[in-house]
């Protein structure tokens, strides 16, 4: 397992205090120059499918099983652990000073057809949804949304959007 990147928010003022762990599985889904993607209309940005690893799941069943309920996603099948990110951020919980969470990334192929969506209840009010789009459309929107500092910004936009450039560089093939 390899450490892409550790990501400390910008508004974190310190690494200490009340922490809530956190551990989440996230798909690389590439299909020729399309990625599939969550859109969320809350905040206004693109980000890979994935979320929260349950205690004591196996890590990639939590991706096969996040996957299916954001994207409808099936038949998940696992090529390659593509590394991980650190990330540390403040916590909107007032028991908690900060969140800690460990992204895990992976490389996989997914059935051609989508299915229907299974999303949590803040998933659909957030407006989430699935959408193939270029990588390159996807990291631009992110860029400008970021660019613009727009109030609707969420805390995962810095991290995202890391990520499509790295998939952009090293999983896309390079014009000659």
């Amino acid at each position: 397992m390899k450490l892409i990147k550790e990501l400390v928010h910008p508004e974190l003022v310190s690494r200490e205090g009340r922490v809530l762990r956190r551990h989440a599985a996230r798909g690389i889904v590439l299909r020729e120059e399309k990625i599939l993607l969550l859109f969320t209309e809350r905040y206004n940005d693109f980000s890979l499918p994935g979320g929260g690893i349950d205690e004591g799941e196996d890590i990639t069943i939590a991706l096969a099983r996040e996957l299916e309920e954001e994207t409808g996603a099936r038949d998940v099948r696992v090529k390659q652990h593509y590394g991980f990110i650190e990330e540390y951020r403040p916590h909107w919980k007032p028991e908690y000073d900060l969140m800690h969470m460990t992204s895990h990334f992976f490389v996989c192929d997914v059935a051609a057809k989508l299915a229907e969506v299974r999303m949590e209840s803040y998933e659909i009010a957030n407006g989430m949804k699935p959408v193939w789009v270029s990588v390159d459309e996807a990291m631009q929107h992110n860029r400008q949304v970021m660019a613009r500092q727009e109030t609707s910004m969420g805390q995962s936009i810095q991290r995202e959007t890391f990520m499509l450039e790295k998939i952009s560089r090293e999983l896309l093939p390079q014009p000659a």
